[in-house]
Formats: structure tokens, sequence, C-alpha cells
């Protein structure tokens, strides 16, 4: 990962602060560090960091409100690190703006790799045009040209499936709940129809997937939502 990059972390607990800091400045990258989410939105705001690891437990005010907040000036890639593992924390979460969310205790290569799917985001968003082609595994995916290849061979997509995957490609390797896919693809007047998400996501397996009931891209996050897989 780039040494240029920096990450704020915004959690309350030092053991935690340590762990994250070993970790982070292990791998190259410069580490800020705020206790409390006022803090840590003026050091989001001042610091502009690369990527933001956030806990949802702060002494001042909930994780929640300080995604929010953050969300209202910037894109920055919020990485959501917290104990409660219910789903529908999960989902206000990423439907408030967060990008991921992993729950505690988690393993240092499982966020070692969603920091990576975050930074270069980050860079994509910074640097890179809108018609990149997307590429994982036997996957490709022409945003420019409106194609898509498995193993070389182009596979036909009706609107609305390719309308879907090129969402899920924009946000590669990052959890999209049903709420914010249904906004996108269908229109904010379809949020409540889950069954939408449901069904073209079993016809994209279909035809994209070797083994649909064992996807290797289109993952399913249980209660949450989906993520396309960024890297193999």
């Amino acid at each position: 990962m780039s040494g240029e990059a920096t990450v704020l972390v915004i959690e309350d607990e030092q053991p935690m602060r340590r762990f994250l800091r070993a970790l982070v400045a292990g791998h190259g990258l410069r580490i800020i560090e705020a206790s409390t989410g006022a803090e840590g939105i003026s050091l989001a705001a001042s610091h502009s960091p690369d990527v933001i690891l956030l806990d949802l437990g702060l002494p001042d005010m909930d994780g929640l409100e300080v995604t929010a907040r953050i969300r209202e000036w910037t894109q920055t890639p919020i990485i959501v690190l917290s104990a409660r593992g219910l789903e529908e924390d999960k989902v206000s979460a990423l439907d408030l703006g967060a990008d991921d969310y992993l729950t505690k205790p988690f393993g240092a290569a499982e966020l070692l790799a969603r920091l990576r799917v975050a930074l270069r985001h980050a860079r994509l968003h910074s640097s890179e045009p809108d018609d990149a082609t997307f590429r994982v595994g036997e996957l490709e995916v022409d945003l420019a040209a409106r194609r898509v290849r498995i193993r070389g061979d182009e596979v036909h997509l009706t609107p609305l499936q390719y309308k879907l995957l090129a969402f899920l490609v924009r946000h590669a390797g990052r959890v999209v709940t049903h709420r914010q896919i249904l906004k996108e693809v269908w229109g904010p007047g379809s949020t409540s129809q889950d069954h939408y998400v449901r069904v073209y996501m079993a016809q994209l397996r279909r035809k994209l997937e070797d083994d649909p009931a064992q996807p290797l891209y289109l993952l399913t996050e249980t209660g949450v939502g989906y993520r396309l897989r960024a890297e193999l």
C-alpha cells in the first residue's frame, strides 16, 4: 500500500488504537488518531485523510452521527469498526454513507484487505476516469463500451442487469445495502422492494458465476446487501 496514504482512526479504546497504529504503520501508512467524535470530525476536515477507521461507540456522540456529519462535505472512504454486530447497525451505517463495516473482533488480514479496497476507491475518485475497465479474476467489465466478459467471452446482459452490475462495479469491494441498490438502480420509489434485488442478483449469478450457489464474484452480506469482490 502507498506510503503517502493517511489513515484517520476515530476510536476511544486505547488498546484498539495501539493495535491499529502498529498494523497501519507496519504497512507504510501514516496514521492520525482521535478518541472522540468531535475530534475525529475536526481532524477529518483539517488533515484530509485518505481513509477513516471509525468506531461507533464513542464517548461524546454515536459513530452513526459522525458518519453523517463527515458525509456532508467529503466522500473519503469510511470503514466502520464496531462491537455492534446487529444487522440494523450495519445497514444504518452503510445507508448513512459508510463504505464498509467490520465487526470486532476482526483479523488483521481482513482489515488490510478492506483498507486496500478503500485506498483504491480513494485514488479512483481523485484521478481516474469513470470509463475505467474493471477486472477481477476472469470477470471484465468495460464501463465505457458497456461490455461484460467472462474468460474473454462476451456476456449479454439486459439493460437492468447491466445497470445493477455497473453500480456494483463502481462500489467494488464495498458492501452496498438493498436500499442503496434499489435507490440507484430502480429509483427512490422502489426502496421497499427487496425482492427486485434478489431476483436480478440471481440472474447475474447465473450469467457470471461458474456455480451460482457458491458465487466467486457476487457475494451476499446476509441481512445487509451485497459485495462485488474487488480482488481474488
